[in-house]
């Protein structure tokens, strides 16, 4: 194998798997330091920076950097024989938190913490960007979701004079509408958007765009973006759908109506379809308003359904059922008025290439009475306020048609991000297509090219304090994920506006942030110092360290210490050694812990920090500055 170029951004980044996996690339590791050392409103800028709502995704995220997290990979199976061996157990005191059942130790807490920081930071006004003027290009922004306010957060500091519109009064889109107050107060959603509006954004809120022609005629706008989401709900148009229409309602729509409190009440008896986050939204809701008898039925099986281990887990623990393998045949009514519904009992099969289909199992049809229906069988794109003819073109989806890394619709002044663009996603996505779209704006209305991305800044700084002491804490915690504690059940479910989820304390908070592995202080080997005394493979708790003849990387995976079985985490490899040998690490379950560094008596192990910053809108971002940022790419090794 060729040796690694560590100076690569992305062969680090890789190994910063929570980051890897988040869209907006948030430095998880950093921030979780700064919560142990009590740095609140430090932790909470690192986060603002790339993800732009920590208190809203603190609650709310799909958690894309958890299954990441190294940490559940090197605890899981317990033993020598199966898997890899585990950090430690669970002290006496410890809250073990097993997600989805499976009774295995579980990621970091990264989505809690971030809460932590946000929740525990003080005022952090004065630490936002400041905003000289709006006298510079005008960009405009439809729909006041996730996306476009990301937008608006990386452009209006560089002077642009960017105006949000929405439809409803207050800006948050689909978080302040879709997402029920028991999982996200208001006040957190008023203030995150506020950080942004106050930097001299124009809001203009109860003004919906009717017509995208009429709209881009008027001249006024330099650059457009369309961050509107996906508002359609999809129905079932099933028999009975029409008669019992009056108490079938769409998900999303019923949300809204909840949310905005235009809905108060619903029947005693209600039916919640879908297996996605929206439909657990709906049954956690529906109970809340007072149904005594709410049930979740769901076509596919459980560990198939779209919501989230730890949506599904919350339904569940608040005495909602999830029936699965049932398919919906029809709404039974009465007179017009809606009495239950009946379902086909089906099994999943497989074929020889994996693929699933569901297949009716004979028994006789189910029937569950109710006294209303909530439709979350899945959402789509509705733009019929875009003419065809506007210049921008849409796909047999009904997408439009996007070149994927920047944004740009076929018509080059209109940028797409969000739900809008490639369809139902999540916030963190939406966030990462608006600083995409940010940096392809500014790019832009500059006249340059906006296919051309720059790098993102990385460093590596050595973490060494003494011949073997660190300036961070390298010790591995005993402790399984703790559990965040919740409202008392009466509490909790009396009412629609009270918060479930209270969060970590600041004990807790520190206990949880101890057990990440800090995956950012990477091993950093240096060849020529290497006395080959195999000192830190003999110390090493995982055996991820190897002094072998080099080879083709599918034969030397199998003949390290421990075989390097996971294709998707790459190998570390040095240059040869003074015996002609490599050192090969297995940087899959690698802890970070430094025990190589600090056993070796040459130093030729050292400890350092990868810091990467993904290029935002701005000057950096533009091709003047493009040779000054490949100056800034550097590694120290």
């Amino acid at each position: 194998m060729q040796p690694t170029n560590i100076a690569d951004p992305a062969y680090f980044h890789k190994v910063v798997d929570c980051q890897w996996a988040c869209p907006a690339h948030t430095p998880v590791p950093e921030y979780i330091r700064l919560i142990a050392a009590g740095r609140y409103a430090d932790a909470y800028m690192v986060n603002w920076v790339s993800n732009v709502f920590p208190g809203i995704l603190g609650r709310t995220c799909d958690r894309p950097c958890e299954p990441a997290c190294r940490r559940s990979r090197v605890e899981e199976g317990g033993g020598p024989d199966d898997g890899p061996p585990r950090v430690g157990s669970a002290p006496a005191g410890g809250q073990g938190e097993a997600l989805g059942g499976k009774g295995l130790p579980e990621p970091v807490a990264i989505c809690r913490l971030k809460r932590v920081a946000a929740d525990h930071k003080g005022d952090v006004v004065a630490r936002m960007p400041a905003v000289s003027s709006r006298k510079g290009k005008r960009v405009a922004c439809i729909g006041a979701g996730p996306a476009s306010l990301a937008v608006a957060r990386d452009l209006a500091p560089l002077g642009y004079a960017v105006t949000v519109f929405d439809a409803e009064a207050k800006a948050g889109g689909f978080m302040r509408s879709q997402i029920p107050r028991f999982r996200l107060p208001e006040s957190v959603i008023d203030e995150e958007t506020g950080y942004i509006l106050d930097m001299g954004v124009e809001f203009r809120g109860g003004e919906r765009i009717d017509s995208m022609k009429a709209f881009l005629a008027d001249g006024k706008w330099d650059a457009v973006f369309v961050g509107c989401g996906a508002p359609r709900g999809r129905d079932l148009p099933l028999p009975g759908r029409e008669e019992a229409g009056a108490n079938i309602h769409i998900g999303i729509d019923w949300l809204a109506s909840v949310s905005f409190g235009h809905i108060e009440a619903i029947g005693a008896r209600v039916i919640v379809l879908g297996g996605g986050n929206t439909a657990m939204d709906c049954c956690r809701s529906a109970r809340r308003l007072g149904a005594r008898d709410v049930k979740v039925i769901v076509r596919s099986g459980f560990d198939e359904m779209k919501a989230s281990p730890w949506e599904k887990e919350d339904a569940q623990h608040e005495g909602i059922p999830i029936i699965n393998f049932h398919v919906p045949k029809a709404f039974v009514h009465e007179g017009g008025r809606l009495v239950g519904m009946s379902f086909e009992i089906v099994q999943a099969r497989y074929d020889d290439a994996g693929r699933r289909s569901l297949v009716p199992t004979g028994e006789p049809d189910a029937f569950f009475e109710c006294d209303d229906v909530l439709v979350a069988v899945g959402q789509e794109n509705a733009f019929p306020w875009i003419e065809r003819d506007s210049g921008i073109d849409f796909d047999r989806h009904g997408l439009p048609v996007l070149d994927p890394a920047t944004l740009q619709s076929t018509r080059p002044d209109v940028f797409f991000g969000g739900d809008a663009a490639f369809g139902p996603k999540n916030i963190i996505t939406a966030v990462a297509h608006g600083h995409e779209a940010a940096v392809s704006i500014d790019r832009f209305l500059h006249g340059e090219d906006v296919r051309t991305r720059p790098a993102p800044h990385v460093n590596l700084m050595s973490q060494k304090m003494g011949i073997h002491e660190w300036s961070y804490d390298n010790a591995i915690s005993n402790d399984l994920r703790f559990k965040v504690p919740w409202a008392a059940a009466e509490t909790a479910l009396a009412s629609i506006k009270i918060e479930v989820e209270l969060g970590f304390d600041a004990a807790t908070a520190f206990k949880e942030a101890e057990r990440c592995l800090n995956c950012d202080v990477q091993t950093v080997f240096s060849a020529p110092a290497c006395i080959e005394c195999d000192a830190c493979v003999d110390i090493c708790p995982m055996d991820c360290i190897t002094f072998t003849a080099d080879g083709e990387e599918a034969e030397l995976r199998t003949r390290l210490s421990a075989p390097a079985l996971n294709l998707t985490q790459d190998l570390y490899v040095s240059k040869p050694v003074k015996t002609g040998r490599v050192m090969v690490k297995d940087e899959d379950v690698c802890l970070h812990c430094g025990l190589c560094a600090e056993r070796c008596p040459t130093g030729a192990w050292d400890m350092q920090k990868f810091l990467f910053q993904s290029t935002y809108a701005g000057a950096a971002c533009r091709d003047a500055k493009a040779a000054s940022k490949k100056k800034a790419v550097r590694a120290t090794a």
